[in-house]
């Protein structure tokens, strides 16, 4: 799937959002990228342990919201101007002076990066069409839906966005890309830090990083990061409560040889803030006004998102020489999640006409509910491992990339439904419902997946860069009970990419990718469903201007993914695969720092995703949930008050265009919203104020053909307070 709606009857479902104010939002872009032309250098050490090799996040040389160098794009240690595809990376000093506090949250200031469900249980994001497959430290780290803990931005050092087909050097996957967060990890110096933060919702948050040298060679380093929170929610009677212990350890006996090990242990209480409401009374107009942002369709006492994580895992990396080095990276992880949730009903009532979509009883103020509980437990055990060599042919100077990772993933689920009385949204009285007598077990599904990859980066003279990519993928799917079931794999993808390094910074490129990503299953006819396979082509600009703190990148690409399902004419209970969609767009991206006192993010994307063939009702529509137009903008100022130094002023603008409900009939509004951010800094003391949606407009973030429309954050205000030692 392109994307997946939140869980509702079927997991299924797009989303939404169209076009308007692009002249505004231009603007809004030219005004910041004008700036930059004033920007100047001030370089800044970093204090991470001095690693030779890199897994895929890259040596770190962050500069404000500026980062020169990452791995996402090749998995070697790579400056940005030199990687022939759109990459985003987001530095830890960014996203915590905009006050993120969530994943989604992170990437609010991100060409092209949409979330359009405020949700409690996942963090969805949609990329050029599609969703983008989570990374924890080059590896994956989401299998499936609803099956584990949401990451805690307090724990990422960056995270990185990769656009567009990245099976390359990821295996499976769709057309979205990836997102790599980049975890926090022991330094070379001891530093400790303390924050507490009260906010919106009752939050009340603690959270420790105690990073400290073990000995005085500075060969054994230590670091801790936890989070305790208890919070509500916009939503009544939705918890945000959350326990989380981070330690790692890293052992360096030489500046040839490292090896970390990262854990993570974390429970997260919540449930679920989306009700699936009828298309009236939220986009549509009703007899009682709007239904409020706030109202709970679950039950007190019963509903609940509770989820526990253990993870494990290492990153080794040696170098033998100048020439070879490898690194290899390790993590094994366990969640289980208890999701109980009652919603408005997707049931069909065929005596009263009711249809099998979300809608109001006939006083137009109750809904009917369904009750569902699922219990999903997930466990992974992931490894890549990579030979890297430097060498030369002639002119030609070569980083060649020898992998293979292995993915072992066991998914089991257990689900049950039940019923509950019909709710007045405006006038709620809970209490009357069934839960699910008996959960049945559904079978347990085995995914398999061996990858084996071969890159070479060339640099000929000093300005032309190549980039050539070959994998190969053996992917087995095994259902339990169900040997009809099993599907058997096997995918090669391609890479290629060609950049010149031009002077004053200039570097425009053009590449080629592709991605493949396994269904599962198997038709009426008993043969498997191939892999959807995506393609793009890829031409842009990068410019680093030398001497200066600043990085803007031009994207356009023509992206298309195949062998999507859609409906057999001959059977309407098959599905053959020969659905399409069609992607092209443009992105604009910049940040910067001006003089010692600004920096800036600015970022402009436009996005036609259309389904291209199907034998359905949306051949031809919008794919839901994809705003044509989205436009961001942030800038932060460091000032004095009478001659007091410290303060610093934030303010953030991001515009989503309207969207269409995947048929072409229902349309989501655009919306405006703004952000902003005062602080104060005095030696190791930072106290923060950060407010989201200042303006605290009502958003509908998305309408679903299905029936159903979603709300937006309201405003939330956050007062955070860091001591340093």
């Amino acid at each position: 799937m392109a994307h997946y709606a939140p869980f509702g009857p079927a997991y299924a479902g797009c989303i939404p959002l169209p076009l308007t104010a692009a002249v505004r939002s231009a603007l809004i872009f030219a005004a910041l990228a004008g700036a930059a032309a004033l920007a100047q250098a001030s370089e800044v050490a970093d204090d991470a342990v001095a690693m030779p090799v890199i897994t895929v996040d890259g040596n770190r040389e962050d500069n404000g919201y500026v980062a020169k160098r990452s791995g996402a794009g090749t998995k070697t240690d790579t400056p940005l101007i030199e990687t022939p595809q759109s990459i985003s990376v987001i530095p830890r000093e960014r996203f915590e002076e905009q006050g993120a506090q969530t994943l989604r949250q992170t990437l609010n200031y991100s060409a092209g990066l949409v979330s359009s469900y405020f949700d409690s249980r996942a963090d969805s994001v949609t990329s050029r069409g599609g969703n983008p497959a989570m990374l924890q430290d080059g590896v994956q780290s989401n299998f499936g839906s609803y099956n584990t803990t949401r990451p805690d931005p307090y724990t990422l050092e960056r995270v990185e966005v990769l656009r567009g087909p990245s099976s390359v050097l990821y295996g499976q996957g769709g057309i979205g890309g990836v997102v790599n967060l980049v975890s926090k990890r022991p330094m070379a110096s001891s530093q400790r830090e303390v924050q507490v933060q009260i906010g919106s919702n009752s939050r009340k948050q603690l959270s420790l990083d105690i990073n400290q040298v073990l000995d005085a060679d500075g060969h054994w380093l230590a670091r801790l990061v936890a989070v305790g929170r208890d919070s509500g929610t916009q939503v009544n009677m939705v918890d945000d409560d959350r326990k989380l212990l981070a330690p790692s350890l890293t052992w360096a006996p030489n500046a040839n040889t490292s090896l970390t090990v990262l854990a993570l242990r974390q429970e997260d209480h919540s449930g679920s803030m989306i009700g699936f409401f009828p298309w009236q009374a939220t986009l549509l107009p009703s007899k009682f006004g709007q239904i409020p942002t706030s109202t709970f369709t679950g039950e007190p006492g019963w509903d609940a998102y509770d989820t526990e994580q253990t993870a494990l895992g290492y990153l080794f990396s040696h170098r033998f020489n100048d020439t070879l080095s490898v690194r290899q990276t390790l993590r094994k992880t366990k969640s289980e999640v208890d999701y109980r949730s009652a919603y408005t009903s997707f049931t069909a009532v065929a005596a009263t006409g009711r249809p099998a979509r979300p809608v109001f009883n006939p006083d137009q103020r109750t809904i009917n509910r369904d009750v569902v509980q699922n219990l999903n437990n997930l466990e992974t055990l992931l490894v890549d491992t990579q030979l890297e060599a430097k060498l030369a042919t002639g002119p030609l100077q070569h980083t060649i990339l020898l992998g293979a990772d292995v993915q072992r993933v066991e998914t089991r689920q257990a689900n049950g439904r039940g019923v509950a009385a019909p709710l007045d949204v405006y006038a709620p009285v809970y209490g009357n419902y069934t839960v699910p007598k008996a959960l049945t077990h559904l079978p347990t599904t085995n995914l398999r997946q061996n990858g084996y990859y071969v890159q070479d980066q060339i640099k000929y003279g000093p300005r032309w860069v190549a980039v050539l990519g070959l994998r190969h993928d053996a992917v087995t799917n095994d259902i339990e009970g169900r040997a009809a079931a099993r599907t058997d794999d096997s995918a090669n993808t391609k890479r290629v990419g060609l950049l010149y390094l031009a002077d004053g910074g200039w570097s425009p490129y053009v590449s080629y990718a592709e991605s493949f990503l396994p269904l599962g299953g198997v038709d009426l006819n008993d043969q498997a469903f191939q892999p959807q396979r995506g393609e793009q082509w890829e031409a842009g600009l990068k410019w680093q201007p030398p001497g200066r703190t600043l990085m803007t990148t031009l994207a356009v690409y023509d992206l298309r993914d195949t062998n999507r399902k859609t409906a057999d004419p001959a059977n309407p209970l098959n599905s053959i695969q020969i659905g399409e969609v069609h992607v092209r767009g443009l992105e604009l991206e910049s940040a910067g720092k001006l003089g010692r006192d600004w920096d800036w993010t600015a970022g402009y994307a436009y996005t036609d995703a259309t389904v291209s063939r199907s034998n359905g009702a949306d051949n031809g529509k919008r794919l839901s949930g994809i705003p044509k137009h989205n436009v961001s903008a942030w800038l932060t100022h460091r000032f004095s008050i009478a001659q007091q130094d410290g303060f610093s002023a934030g303010a953030g603008v991001r515009y989503l265009g309207s969207s269409m409900d995947g048929l072409d009939q229902l349309e989501t509004p655009d919306i405006t919203l703004l952000d902003a951010m005062l602080s104060y800094s005095s030696g190791p003391l930072r106290v923060a104020l950060n407010v989201t949606n200042l303006t605290d407009k009502v958003q509908i973030s998305t309408c679903l053909a299905r029936g159903d429309c979603f709300y937006g954050q309201r405003r939330a205000v956050a007062l955070t307070a860091r001591y340093t030692f």
